[in-house]
């Protein structure tokens, strides 16, 4: 005799796995990004220790049309980036943190359209490229966040629900 898919239920260990990772992931890819995106912001505080320095300058040269260039570029940079890593940890001033990180993120995705060439020479991604293309994925991060903050609910879905 089988079982048929109406009445089988998920196992008790998988339904606390999910129930835990419904009530907690989202905060944790909150916090994990907020660590990110600091640890980014911290090593721009320190000339040299970031290797997106110069392109960070050069970026920010161009956005600004030079007004902002150099270490005033860095230092507003890890500013931005302190600010947002810290409302993204502690969820204070999340709101604002989440808008001033929506302008970042095209920010930090400007050098693959404002310096094509430079970091696709020959059709390759230089390790610059790399670096700035793996933005994609904290900008889908924030995503997430974002419609968490807006309101945005994750549930499990009930055993016959997920049969249909």
């Amino acid at each position: 005799m089988s079982i048929t898919a109406t009445t089988q239920r998920r196992p008790p260990a998988l339904s606390r796995i999910a129930e835990t990772l419904t009530a907690h992931s989202i905060d944790w890819l909150r916090i994990s990004l907020g660590l990110v995106i600091l640890g980014f912001g911290a090593l721009k505080y320190f000339p040299g220790a970031s290797p997106a320095e110069d392109l960070v300058q050069r970026t920010t040269d161009v956005l600004t049309f030079g007004i902002v260039n150099g270490t005033a570029a860095s230092v507003g940079t890890a500013l931005l980036e302190t600010f947002i890593g810290l409302s993204l940890l502690t969820g204070v001033g999340l709101r604002l943190g989440l808008a001033a990180m929506a302008g970042w993120l095209v920010g930090i995705m400007t050098p693959v359209v404002l310096f094509a060439g430079d970091m696709f020479p020959d059709g390759l991604p230089t390790l610059e490229a790399q670096y700035v293309l793996k933005d994609v994925i904290l900008a889908a991060a924030a995503a997430v966040v974002a419609a968490r903050v807006l309101g945005a609910r994750y549930v499990i879905a009930d055993d016959e629900s997920e049969q249909r």
